[in-house]
């Protein structure tokens, strides 16, 4: 099967092709440097032609709002376009868990958007929305940081991340089984304090910081609940722990963050 991984050198991108070409399918990564950019259209017709299955696991280079409403609006609207033409079968997005519950963020009501448009689009589809991937936890850090440095203010606010080796192998699935037209949501196997869960990173990691649990504390602009982060019921669970991820990162020397 030919399958476009849209955004197939990044993080979960990358994983995802070499799951998908492991499994024997043609699995080919697209993106501004292969010569397919879905924010202009050039490349998308050419990159399509053949292909059954569509995954866009692309970001925003930019959080800054408009420009990423721009990105996941405009990139959105042209992959559809683009599939539909090309006749392709199952168009598959990685989103965030707790997108609708997280609108005062500017970058969250992009990734409605998105939502929105693939539901509308016309091609039959499978949304996996994740929670926080473990490697997302040193920017949730810097997020809460203080203007002294010292200090990360953050809510107690449940979390329940994951590694992006299971974010990769869930869309992989989604990727190979039927589109079901809705959500799939996934997440890690452990839920933590989001204060709880930044202190034992930075500990970790040797980095001075303290962590203040403040229960008004914003997550990128938008107040969060206890249950605002979290999936609902019976989501796809991953294996990796967070203790034995931190364990990988220590062995690859990770330094301190400022």
């Amino acid at each position: 099967m030919k399958i476009i991984v849209i955004g197939g050198t990044g993080l979960i991108g990358s994983k995802l092709v070499a799951l998908l070409q492991a499994r024997g399918h043609e699995a080919l990564a697209a993106s501004p440097q292969s010569g397919v950019n879905t924010l202009t259209g050039e490349g998308l017709a050419d990159a399509l032609a053949g292909a059954q299955v569509v995954v866009d696991v692309a970001n925003s280079p930019s959080f800054e709002d408009a420009a990423v409403l721009a990105f996941f609006e405009t990139s959105g609207r042209n992959l559809l376009a683009a599939e539909r033409a090309a006749g392709v079968g199952h168009h598959v997005a990685l989103s965030v868990v707790g997108t609708d519950r997280l609108q005062q963020s500017g970058y969250f009501r992009a990734k409605a958007a998105q939502e929105r448009l693939i539901r509308q689009g016309g091609v039959p589809y499978t949304i996996v929305q994740s929670t926080q991937f473990f490697e997302f936890v040193a920017g949730i850090a810097q997020s809460g940081t203080a203007a002294d440095g010292k200090t990360v203010r953050l809510s107690p606010a449940s979390i329940q991340p994951i590694a992006s080796g299971d974010i990769a192998a869930a869309v992989a699935e989604a990727t190979l089984s039927a589109p079901v037209n809705g959500v799939i949501e996934v997440a890690g196997p452990e839920r933590f304090r989001l204060s709880d869960l930044v202190q034992t990173y930075l500990t970790a990691i040797h980095d001075p910081r303290t962590v203040v649990a403040e229960p008004g504390a914003r997550y990128f602009g938008a107040e969060i609940q206890d249950s605002t982060l979290v999936p609902g019921a019976n989501p796809r669970l991953g294996t990796v722990c967070f203790k034995d991820w931190l364990a990988t990162q220590a062995g690859a020397g990770l330094a301190a963050r400022p």
